[in-house]
């Protein structure tokens, strides 16, 4: 599990937190996998609960802070149409 895989979520900048965003994302989707072949195990099924919870509680921080996540429903934009104002993924230091 990523390092701070907690619930709590740092005060981090947006760079900070898409990067906790990826690598809970990548946990997800490996334990899902996992989960997939041993849906018994307990204790991976408690470590994708928990992933998923701080998964969560980073993306409403990072929207909170940087603007809206996801398009087409998944996240509101507050009071104004924000998509325009984040530079695009080529405009950053990627």
């Amino acid at each position: 599990m990523p390092q701070g895989g907690g619930t709590i979520v740092p005060a981090m900048n947006c760079d900070e937190l898409m990067t906790r965003i990826q690598a809970l994302e990548f946990t997800a989707v490996d334990l899902n996998l996992y989960l997939d072949t041993h849906p018994c195990d307990a204790r991976a099924l408690a470590d994708y609960n928990q992933v998923a919870a701080a998964l969560a509680q980073t993306v409403a921080a990072y929207e909170r802070v940087c603007g809206p996540l996801a398009n087409f429903g998944q996240s509101q934009s507050c009071g104004r149409w924000a998509w325009v104002e984040q530079p695009w993924p080529w405009e950053t230091h990627g």
